[in-house]
C-alpha cells in the first residue's frame, strides 16, 4: 500500500506542477503585453516590464495554486483510470477512504505551499513590483480625489480616551512611501478646529515619526474678547524642519499601493485595528483577512473534487472531457469565490461567512459526487 501511496503522490505531484507552470506561462505572457503597452512613458523600459511581470509570479501562483491542484489531480488520476491502474489500486485494497487520505496526504503540501506563498512571498513581491513600476513611470499612488489620500488618525491618552482627532491629506505618496504636499486637520473631541499643519514632504523615522519640511503651523486657541465672548486666536509658525508624531506608519500607507487580496494576515490585522481605533468601516479588509486563512484549505477541497473523477468509467468521458470538466468547477469556484466576496460587502455578511461559504459548498459537492461515483462503479 506504501508503494501505490507513492507512487499516487508522484504522479499528482508532477501533474499539479506541469499545470501550475502553464498557468503562470499564460498569465505571464498576458501580463508582460499588458505592460509592454507603457514602455517608453516616462523611464518604463522593457526590462521593468519584464521585472515587474516577474515580481507578480508569486501573487499568480497564489491564486490559481487551488485551480492548479484540482486539474492537475484530475489529469493524473483520470490517466491511471484510462491505463486500469486505478482499478487494480483498488482491487490492490485502495479504498475510497484511503484514496481520500493519500491525496490529501499530497494537498498538505500544496496547502503549506500556498501558504507560505500569500502570507511571506506575495505581499513582499507585490509592493516590490508596483514600487517598481511607479519609480519607472514616475509616478505616485493617488486616491479618489482630486485633493489626494484622505487618511484619519487619532491622539489618545494612556487609558485610550481620544484627546485629538486628525484629518490628514497626503497630496503624494511616492513609492518609496515619503509623503508631498501634507496637510493635517486637527480638531478637538468635540470637532472643533484647533489647528492646521501644511508641509512641502515628509520622512519617516521609526518608531513613530515623521520628519516634516517646509512646515507650517496655525493653531487656533479660544480666548475670551468682550464679556463671555470668546473668539479664535490664530498663531501661524514656520520650521524648515518639524518632527511629527502619528501612529500611521509606512506600511499602514503601504496598504494603499496594495490589494487587500495581496496583503498579508498580519499587515491586513494592523490595518484593520488602526480603521477600527478611528472608528471606520472595515467590511472590505476583513472580508480579506478571512479570505487569506481560508484560501490555502480551498487546495484540500479541490483535490477531494477531483477524486471522483478517478471513479468514472473510460467510455463516462476521455481525459479531455475531465480535464475539461476539472477547468470549469475550477472557474466556478474562483468566480463564486469573487461573487461572496462583494456580496457579503453588500448585504454584510459576517466576514468569515463569506469568506468560508465558497469553501463549503465545494467540499460538500466533492462528497456528494464521490459518494455518487462509489455507487455506481
Amino acid at each position: 500500500m506504501n508503494v501505490i501511496r507513492s507512487y499516487l503522490r508522484r504522479e499528482i505531484i508532477s501533474a499539479v506542477l506541469f499545470v501550475l507552470v502553464a498557468f503562470l506561462s499564460l498569465f505571464a505572457f498576458f501580463d508582460l503585453i499588458r505592460e509592454l503597452q507603457d514602455v517608453g512613458k516616462g523611464g518604463y523600459k522593457i526590462q521593468h516590464a519584464l521585472g515587474f511581470v516577474a515580481l507578480g509570479l508569486p501573487a499568480r501562483i497564489y491564486e490559481v495554486l487551488p485551480i492548479a491542484a484540482l486539474i492537475g489531480t484530475i489529469f493524473a488520476l483520470s490517466q491511471m483510470a484510462a491505463h486500469s491502474e486505478f482499478t487494480a489500486m483498488r482491487v490492490a485494497g485502495l479504498g475510497r477512504r484511503k484514496a481520500l487520505f493519500a491525496v490529501a496526504s499530497v494537498g498538505i503540501w500544496f496547502v503549506l505551499a500556498t501558504g507560505l506563498v500569500g502570507e511571506v512571498v506575495a505581499p513582499q513581491s507585490e509592493r516590490l513590483a508596483q514600487k517598481l513600476r511607479l519609480a519607472a513611470l514616475g509616478g505616485t499612488v493617488g486616491g479618489q480625489f482630486r485633493s489626494g489620500l484622505w487618511i484619519r488618525d487619532a491622539i489618545k491618552d494612556a487609558s485610550g480616551k481620544i484627546e485629538r482627532l486628525r484629518f490628514v491629506n497626503v497630496g503624494e505618496l511616492l513609492p518609496d512611501t515619503s509623503l508631498r504636499r501634507l496637510k493635517v486637520f486637527e480638531f478637538d473631541p468635540e470637532f472643533r478646529l484647533i489647528g492646521i499643519l501644511e508641509a512641502g514632504s515628509g520622512r519617516f523615522v521609526p518608531p513613530g515619526s515623521w520628519v516634516l519640511s517646509d512646515a507650517r503651523q496655525l493653531a487656533l486657541e479660544p480666548v475670551k474678547v468682550a464679556g463671555d465672548t470668546v473668539a479664535l486666536q490664530a498663531r501661524p509658525s514656520a520650521l524648515e524642519q518639524l518632527t511629527w508624531r502619528s501612529d500611521l506608519t509606512p506600511d499602514l500607507l503601504g496598504v494603499l499601493m496594495v490589494d487587500p487580496d495581496g496583503m498579508s494576515i498580519w499587515t491586513l490585522s494592523q490595518y484593520i485595528s488602526h480603521l477600527k481605533e478611528n472608528l471606520q468601516r472595515t467590511d472590505r479588509y476583513e472580508i480579506a483577512l478571512w479570505k487569506k486563512v481560508t484560501y490555502p484549505l480551498a487546495v484540500f477541497v479541490m483535490m477531494a473534487l477531483a477524486l471522483p473523477f478517478a471513479y468514472l468509467q473510460v467510455r463516462a468521458g476521455g481525459i479531455g472531457v475531465r480535464v475539461f470538466s476539472g477547468i470549469m468547477l475550477g472557474v466556478a469556484f474562483h468566480f463564486l469565490n469573487s461573487l461572496f466576496a462583494h456580496l457579503g460587502l453588500l448585504n454584510t455578511w459576517p466576514p468569515w461567512i463569506t469568506a468560508m461559504t465558497p469553501s463549503l459548498v465545494a467540499a460538500l459537492l466533492a462528497l456528494g459526487l464521490l459518494a455518487w461515483a462509489d455507487r455506481v462503479r
